[in-house]
């Protein structure tokens, strides 16, 4: 009935075209905007992220090119995995993404996909994600990718977020899951090289996090979600991303000897931390010199975190195919 309604509007605003030529149109556009509003809950650009962290480790696992299938297969369940958990953080948030700059465009806030269908198709994607794992990889990188669902659902949406400002230091643990899998994904189990990977993600996250709450400072605050910035001071907050940038490039660099790797991945660590800890002090001076909210650019940092971590695992990619 309703497709037969927008026929008819839009045929009163083209005359002579007939109704039953037009309702494959609309329902065509129906389709789509349907499938992109759930690709949208996914949150694609973040799993982006979480897949570039991913398949280096299994370069490196193998010790060179691992066998495509795997990585495919990786890639697929990594996928819904961390769609699935997206979306039900969505689900979970949809009442702060509504009054939100940089949310209020996802679906659930628009009321393009309804809180029900969103949470029934985040459930989907875990159990399907999970299963898949299981029976296509194998059990270990199923019971982490289940983990990694469970906890931001749970430790990070429904227990950290709200109520304290260390909320994305602990919930990032989230976040760091993907190199395990990439690994266990290969090798079937752990070593320490993956746990220093785990680690530089762990470390990079709040900095990267941080940044970009400065940016939306006024939205976290008005829907009392305690990031750091909404309730420490701009210096408090530049200082403690700078402590944990220098941990990330100071455990980056840990990777070099424990895991046996080449200098083409012990240089790029080296010249990309210097890189990000230029940048690092550049706050720092900016707000020292009395510099404030958007004066102080924290979004050139965030963006700069991103160039950094996709690069520094590209080297950890190459550096197994030359030595």
């Amino acid at each position: 009935m309703l497709s037969n309604k927008l026929a008819v509007e839009l045929d009163d605003q083209v005359p002579g075209a007939p109704v039953a030529a037009l309702e494959p149109a609309a329902a065509s556009r129906s389709i789509g905007a349907s499938v992109r509003a759930y690709v949208a809950l996914t949150k694609p650009r973040v799993i982006e992220l979480l897949l570039i962290t991913t398949i280096p480790v299994m370069f490196l696992a193998a010790g060179g090119v691992p066998p495509l299938s795997t990585v495919l297969l990786t890639f697929a369940f990594g996928w819904m995995s961390a769609g699935a958990a997206n979306a039900i953080n969505c689900y979970i948030d949809r009442d702060i993404d509504a009054k939100m700059r940089r949310t209020r465009r996802r679906p659930l806030a628009r009321a393009q996909v309804t809180p029900a269908r969103a949470l029934v198709f985040g459930i989907t994607l875990a159990v399907v994600s999970t299963v898949g794992f299981a029976l296509a990889v194998n059990l270990v990188s199923a019971a982490m990718s289940l983990f990694a669902i469970l906890f931001y659902i749970f430790v990070y949406s429904l227990l950290l977020k709200r109520r304290t400002s260390q909320n994305i230091v602990w919930g990032g643990i989230a976040g760091c899951m993907p190199v395990l899998i990439g690994w266990a994904a290969i090798t079937g189990g752990l070593d320490w090289a993956p746990l220093v990977l785990f680690g530089v993600v762990f470390l990079w996250t709040p900095p990267h996090t941080w940044t970009l709450a400065m940016r939306y400072r006024e939205d976290y605050a008005a829907v009392k979600v305690p990031m750091l910035p909404v309730v420490a001071s701009e210096t408090r907050v530049i200082v403690e991303s700078l402590v944990y940038t220098y941990a990330t490039v100071a455990c980056s660099l840990a990777l070099w000897p424990v895991a046996g790797m080449g200098p083409v991945y012990g240089v790029s660590a080296l010249v990309l931390g210097a890189v990000f800890l230029a940048e690092g002090h550049r706050l720092l001076h900016a707000v020292r010199t009395g510099l404030t909210g958007v004066h102080l650019r924290p979004m050139r940092f965030f963006h700069l975190s991103n160039v950094y971590l996709a690069l520094l695992f590209t080297a950890v990619a190459v550096d197994p195919l030359l030595y």
